[in-house]
């Protein structure tokens, strides 16, 4: 068994955090990076990512989150927004920036842009911000994976109501909306969930081979 399938067995979604335990500055750049390094639709990562440290607005948040302990209790809080209303600028940006990472020039890539643009800038506002949305859990799965093969615990949030995490954190001014929470950091030794058996389905009930 390879260590990365061991380190998916090791994995679950923490319940109980144990507080007195820190992610090294070390180790929170890795799970920067790996967020970071995320796979995405044309590449273009149409979302920010907070991390809250701040305890007074963490305890903003737990009652907006369902009161739920992780959010409090762990290391980091990881908020993850999709932008909304993408546009033409996010576009000129990209291509900006993949001009200059390449050293090769804009109007090579120009036809790249106009592409992307004749793709997305049609759609309606609710089709890009669900589309938007989407690709941050390319970015969470990500996460979950560098977390799990630094032995450290991380939880998928979907459970808290993003119009009042936007409020908190200010994110509907910048064009954001919470659309993922991870809480990230070592598991309480009373987690008594951690000793349960992992439950998926078979190979043989999940994949269709034609």
């Amino acid at each position: 068994m390879s260590n990365f399938i061991k380190h998916q067995n090791w994995r679950y979604a923490t319940k109980k955090f144990d507080a007195t335990k820190k992610i090294s500055d070390q180790d929170l750049e890795i799970l920067k990076e790996a967020i970071r390094l995320s796979s995405s639709s044309y590449g273009l990562q149409p979302y920010k990512v907070i991390i809250v440290e701040n305890p007074e607005l963490r305890a903003q948040i737990q009652p907006a989150a369902w009161g739920q302990s992780q959010i409090v209790d762990a290391s980091h809080l990881f908020v993850f927004a999709n932008m909304t209303n993408l546009g033409e600028k996010e576009i000129d940006n990209y291509i900006a920036n993949i001009a200059e990472t390449r050293g090769i020039p804009a109007e090579n890539i120009s036809g790249y842009g106009d592409f992307m643009k004749s793709k997305i800038t049609t759609l309606t506002e609710d089709a890009k911000n669900n589309w938007t949305s989407k690709q941050t859990y390319l970015a969470l799965g990500n996460l979950l994976n560098a977390a799990a093969e630094l032995q450290i615990d991380a939880t998928p949030m979907e459970g808290f109501e993003p119009e009042k995490v936007n409020e908190i954190l200010g994110l509907s001014k910048l064009g954001l909306n919470a659309s993922l929470i991870a809480t990230v950091g070592y598991r309480h030794e009373e987690d008594a969930t951690q000793h349960n058996v992992k439950v998926r389905k078979s190979k043989q009930e999940l994949f269709i081979n034609l």
